[in-house]
């Protein structure tokens, strides 16, 4: 068994704003438009398949207005610190 490096997070709250149903015969999969909070303006609303599987397995669907968590993950390999580099140079 191998140990998995945990990844740098963040969860933003949102809101599902609608529920888009699919064309007919287009084969696309109902989404959920949801507005997340703290995005800039133009870039707040996201689409997404519409769904999800609840605790016991059940496939599930968001509902509007409904409040929601997105989650952002990323490999440590792929971040970077918010420290200042140190700017001091060896002789």
């Amino acid at each position: 068994m191998s140990e998995e490096t945990p990844k740098a997070t963040t969860t933003l709250p949102g809101k599902v704003e609608k529920v888009i149903k699919a064309h007919p015969g287009s084969g696309e999969p109902e989404k959920a438009q949801i507005a997340v909070e703290g995005a800039d303006h133009l870039y707040r609303e996201i689409r997404v398949p519409n769904n999800l599987t609840d605790p016991s397995g059940k496939k599930v669907k968001l509902k509007p207005g409904a409040e929601v968590e997105v989650k952002i993950e990323a490999d440590p390999v792929v971040t970077r610190t918010d420290q200042p580099q140190d700017q001091t140079t060896m002789p």
